[in-house]
């Protein structure tokens, strides 16, 4: 499966110079967050593809307008054809009250209220999030530290990748784009755009996590859209 992950810049590739020929082969869009809900209506539009996407710390906007034909993803795993993708949008608190902004301790609450999902559905394949792990990618400044409790997330369900945005490669010289965690999951910044490929052995097939219930449940609406 063939993944566009995009974050905190509109590409002018993907938008003021549009061609279909560089999005060939991509099944799936994946927003971190800071972008136009216009720009994710665009790419919708023009791609016909599912664009999932999780909220950045400047997207207080999306409460009035959030991006048509767009699918959030924030707290929850969302399954695409197998794939079990858990969304975490958000950035650090750096300005009281503001939404989209939170605390280690509000974060890691956020995580503790989805743990019947996570058991559930058997952990997760991809963590989404606006925001980088602690150390990992992230900067020494309050706006962009990463949360700790992504490292325990990520140590705890070994996912097979974690995409974030939120610390622009344009920062610094040594902004990374791609990273390996000691848990095993690959992290990509998704500044801008890339595109990676996730393989089908690197995933489970829909209904076949390993959680009785939960297979037994996607078996049952797999079986129901087919005679449909």
């Amino acid at each position: 499966m063939k993944i566009l992950v995009i974050a905190d810049v509109e590409s002018k590739a993907l938008w003021d110079y549009y061609e279909p020929e560089r999005l060939k082969g991509v099944d799936l869009i994946i927003s971190c967050g800071d972008l136009k809900p216009s720009y994710l209506e665009f790419l919708v539009t023009m791609t016909n593809l599912p664009l999932l996407y999780v909220r950045g710390n400047h997207d207080g906007r999306y409460a009035q307008t959030p991006p048509e034909g767009c699918i959030c993803i924030e707290d929850r795993v969302y399954n695409y054809k197998g794939l079990r993708i858990l969304g975490l949008g958000g950035s650090y608190r750096y300005i009281p009250d503001r939404p989209d902004m939170f605390t280690e301790k509000e974060m890691t609450q956020r995580i503790g209220k989805m743990k019947p999902e996570l058991f559930l559905k058997n952990g997760f394949d991809i963590l989404v999030s606006h925001a980088p792990a602690a150390g990992h990618g992230d900067l020494e400044d309050l706006p962009h530290r990463g949360f700790e409790c992504f490292n325990r997330l990520l140590e705890h369900y070994h996912p097979r990748y974690m995409l974030h945005g939120h610390v622009h490669m344009n920062y610094a010289a040594d902004v990374p784009r791609i990273m390996e965690h000691s848990s095993g999951t690959k992290i990509i910044n998704a500044y801008e755009r890339y595109i990676f490929d996730i393989a089908e052995e690197e995933y489970r097939p829909l209904g076949q996590t390993g959680s009785p219930l939960y297979d037994l449940h996607m078996n049952f609406r797999k079986g129901r859209l087919k005679d449909g």
